[in-house]
């Protein structure tokens, strides 16, 4: 009994309480002891000045004040967030309060340069949204957007872009070379003939009266009183500072494009790579993300279901495709490709015969102009002049068709295919361009014989092409005026009717005739040949991009009205 009354007065301590807390028992503490406690965690909602368990308290009442909310745990009183927005007591705040201001006039150096660089940025953003604010037909593209969806919008966002493009273009070649020639004396006519020279002298203007048809078809073609004018690169005088301007102009023109040109592909690269890579689930993507809410009208939204449905599909399909490419024997795969080498021969046998047509019509015109019949009939010769730009015209209108048609025959999946045809579209436009050019550069070099008959006097073809500059100024001015007239023609003599047709016949027939959409990557392609044809003939015709503008400006106030040519886009 003695034993036991002894270990529990030793248990109770010497005074006979409870036992001190610093006291160990086994190397650890009680307050260590209880402080890995569960309930321990609810000290982060009491405030740091709430003392752990096991803890004496120093003093009952006034004793633990705010000097031991802020030494209690100085490391919870350095928490980021806003006093307010912190699930403690009112002394464990205003101390937590206090610590940041200390803290923030520690760091007033540091605060200050932040707080400038914090200013810095809100004023380029709200900068940059001014500027966006000024840009022409904003809200009409948001509108357009709204109404047709994010394709239709980003075609006509490149329109303005490049409608920029131009304007700024039409501006420097202003600046740099018209003026300058207009105020150093700008020749009155063209050069007479030379005495000691039959080079450099040719007659734009025909002898006596011109009737109105002669007038309008000079205007179509570039020639007559066309012909010596700021349009084209023969009307400029062969000055020393005239010539530096004139250079200086074309590559100021071309470096700004392309800078210009670079920012805008790099604002969009992230999206493009995101899309690219597959990070994005294609599935998760289209069914959570495609959908554009701001579209209005039943029939926009009901072109969007039809859209994202047909892409789905394209997906569903090119898996199917591809279960089925992994499972094909030897000899099914070796016919698959013998179909696309036979398939992609024709294509080049279609591509060749367009080509050497380009070739063969640049070349006759010669010879037709020669002709008495052709010579005495105005409208006849319009006719002849135009056969290069017609036959061009023809060609990237219908082999198109014939790609989208051979195209489902490789046994390529639908995104495969949509490449190969956009592929072969824009090298039939631009290698169309590229014939043409060698086609007149043939006629102007006689071939590239200047022993030749024609070349032998003045280095090239003078008797049938006095001033070649201006002939392949002309060549590209009839090229961009045959593309102006063709759209206007198809939108208001084919789309227009087609869409009124359509809204007064709403049953089988509007069914058969087809609702008209607005095809954004057609309509991307025709852009970017009208610009590519600017680009190639602005040397030989500095007002080509004048001209462009024009043609630009007609487009978007023709294709933006809602009601006028298309309901929606494809």
């Amino acid at each position: 009994m003695e034993g036991s009354r002894t270990w529990i007065a030793e248990a109770w301590g010497p005074s006979g309480g409870w036992p001190d807390p610093q006291e160990t028992r086994g190397g650890r503490s009680l307050a260590s002891v209880l402080n890995e406690l569960p309930s321990v965690a609810t000290l982060r909602y009491r405030g740091p000045g709430v003392v752990p368990w096991g803890t004496l308290e120093e003093e009952e009442d006034g004793g633990r004040s705010l000097q031991s909310f802020a030494g209690a745990a100085p490391v919870e009183l350095q928490d980021p967030h806003p006093s307010r927005e912190l699930p403690w007591p009112m002394q464990a705040r205003r101390a937590h309060r206090k610590s940041q201001a200390k803290d923030q006039v520690a760091d007033s150096s540091e605060s200050k340069a932040s707080h400038w660089a914090l200013k810095v940025s809100k004023s380029k953003e709200k900068m940059k949204e001014g500027l966006q604010t000024l840009q022409p037909w904003a809200w009409t593209l948001k509108r357009i957007g709204g109404q047709f969806g994010a394709g239709t919008e980003s075609y006509f966002s490149l329109l303005r872009f490049l409608l920029f493009l131009n304007m700024m273009a039409s501006v420097l070649e202003v600046c740099m070379t018209l003026l300058p020639t207009w105020l150093e004396g700008a020749p009155l006519e063209s050069p007479r003939p030379n005495i000691s020279s039959s080079c450099g002298s040719y007659s734009t203007h025909t002898q006596g009266l011109v009737s109105f048809p002669s007038q309008l078809f000079n205007l179509l073609s570039g020639e007559g009183y066309l012909e010596w004018s700021p349009l084209f690169y023969g009307f400029y005088p062969p000055r020393s500072n005239v010539a530096v301007t004139y250079l200086c102009s074309v590559f100021a023109i071309g470096l700004i494009c392309l800078l210009l040109i670079l920012h805008r592909s790099v604002s969009g690269l992230k999206q493009t790579l995101l899309a690219e890579s597959g990070a994005l689930t294609s599935y998760s993507h289209r069914v959570f993300s495609a959908w554009d809410f701001g579209l209005c009208g039943k029939e926009n939204v009901r072109l969007r279901q039809r859209i994202i449905l047909y892409e789905l599909q394209v997906e569903l399909e090119e898996a199917l495709v591809w279960r089925q490419a992994a499972t094909q024997t030897m000899g099914q795969r070796a016919k698959v490709w013998l179909v696309r080498l036979l398939l992609n021969l024709l294509v080049l046998a279609l591509l060749g015969a367009a080509f050497y047509g380009i070739y063969w019509a640049t070349g006759y015109t010669v010879d037709l102009q020669e002709m008495t019949l052709v010579q005495q009939t105005p409208l006849l010769k319009l006719v002849v002049d135009y056969l290069p730009s017609i036959f061009i015209s023809v060609v990237n209108f219908v082999l198109p068709f014939v790609f989208n048609f051979i195209a489902p025959l490789e046994g390529l999946t639908r995104s495969r295919q949509v490449v190969f045809i956009l592929l072969r579209t824009v090298f039939l436009r631009l290698a169309s361009l590229l014939v043409l050019l060698f086609s007149l550069w043939n006629q102007i070099t006689c071939g590239g014989d200047r022993e030749a008959e024609a070349c032998k006097t003045c280095g090239y073809n003078y008797k049938e092409l006095p001033c070649w500059e201006t002939r392949l100024g002309q060549e590209m001015y009839k090229l961009l005026v045959f593309d102006l007239l063709t759209g206007l023609a198809v939108m208001l003599f084919i789309q227009f009717p087609r869409k009124i047709f359509c809204g007064l016949c709403p049953g089988a027939l509007c069914r058969l005739a087809g609702n008209q959409e607005f095809q954004v990557p057609d309509e991307v392609l025709r852009l970017i040949y009208s610009q590519t044809v600017v680009w190639v003939g602005s040397f030989f015709c500095p007002l080509l991009p004048l001209l462009n503008t024009v043609k630009f400006l007609l487009l978007f106030y023709l294709k933006k009205h809602p009601d006028g040519i298309y309901s929606g886009s494809g």
